[in-house]
Formats: structure tokens, C-alpha cells, sequence
């Protein structure tokens, strides 16, 4: 059995959801993960204590939360030691023409932490107009038309494509049995 830490820090919920998934995904091939959030255990988590680490963070005001760039500083020795993934969640990452913009966002993570993961995946998220107060919606809204305009407006929308998550869980398994020497048919019943 392999042990994966899924570390991530959200801004409304998306990128924990999708760190839970991952944990399920990885429950699935007999592999034992555990997802933390980076802004509320920090402390409690031992990098060392697991097989792999994937770190996710969501997109706001076109950065990943503070929470997740400070985490990755200041581990990223621990981190080079071992299998890694990131994954980040965003709006441009759920339509075609944000593609560019997703790939910029995690450049400059990238580029800002000094990390090099090896596996890296990008995901829609959300929106919740219901949860944003008035100035929030008002704004998001406007932005949403203005460069995502088959995206609704008028209620809220999950924008994860969970196959796609299903897919980068499975394949970040792979890579790491191929690391560790661990399959799932290698474990005993």
C-alpha cells in the first residue's frame, strides 16, 4: 500500500471537494490517502511520513491562495524527495479559450515556489452565486460574460469535470506504484 498526502487550501469549497475525490480515487486502488487543508493543519502535517504529496490550490484575483505558495517554499526540499502532483483549480481552466490563462497561473506558482511536480493537472471549479454577497455576484457575473460567455450566470455551476479528476488520480497512482514498486495486485486481500 502506498500512502499519499493530499494537501490543498480553497477559497469556497471546489479545490476541497476535488482533494477528497482524489483520496476516494486512491481508496479505490488499495492505496491509503489523506487530505489535509494547508490554511488549517499546517503544523499537523508530516511530509515525511507519506509515499507521494499532491498539492492543490484554487484560483483567485489570479493567484493561488498564500497559503499554498508559503507551504510549497517552505517545503519544497521535502518535497523534491519524493513523488509529487499539483493540481489547481480555476475558472480559465474549465472553458477552452482559458486554457492559456490556467497555464500561465501555474507557471508563475511554479516559478514562485521553486517546485517542479511531477504530474500537474487543471480543473474547473465553481461558482457560487448563491454564497457571493451582492458586489461579489455583481462582479463575477460581469466577468463571466464579458470572457466566458457559454458559462450561465443565473444560477450556480459546477464547472469540474470529474472524469478528468478520476483521470489525473489514476494516472499520478500509476506513476507512483511505478516508483515505489507497488501495484495494487501487489497487495495481499
Amino acid at each position: 500500500m502506498v500512502s499519499v498526502l493530499v494537501l490543498y487550501s480553497t477559497g469556497e469549497g471546489q479545490t476541497e471537494k476535488i482533494a477528497h475525490r482524489l483520496t476516494e480515487v486512491f481508496g479505490e486502488r488499495e492505496h491509503d490517502a489523506t487530505a489535509v487543508n494547508i490554511e488549517e493543519h499546517p503544523s499537523e502535517v508530516a511530509i515525511d511520513d507519506f509515499d507521494a504529496v499532491i498539492v492543490g490550490a484554487s484560483i483567485h484575483r489570479g493567484t493561488q491562495q498564500p497559503a499554498a505558495v508559503n507551504y510549497v517554499r517552505e517545503h519544497r526540499a521535502a518535497l523534491a524527495s519524493k513523488p509529487t502532483a499539483f493540481f489547481q483549480v480555476s475558472l480559465a481552466s474549465a472553458t477552452e479559450q482559458g486554457a492559456v490563462e490556467a497555464a500561465e497561473y501555474v507557471e508563475a506558482f511554479l516559478s514562485k515556489t521553486g517546485w517542479h511536480p511531477d504530474r500537474i493537472g487543471l480543473f474547473g471549479g465553481a461558482l457560487r452565486y448563491s454564497q457571493y454577497g451582492f458586489l461579489t455576484r455583481l462582479v463575477v457575473k460581469q466577468i463571466v460574460k464579458r470572457n466566458y460567455p457559454e458559462v450561465a450566470t443565473d444560477h450556480d455551476v459546477e464547472l469540474t469535470e470529474w472524469d478528468e479528476v478520476d483521470a489525473f488520480a489514476a494516472d499520478f497512482a500509476a506513476f507512483i506504484e511505478g516508483r515505489v514498486g507497488e501495484t495494487p495486485e501487489d497487495i495481499e486481500d
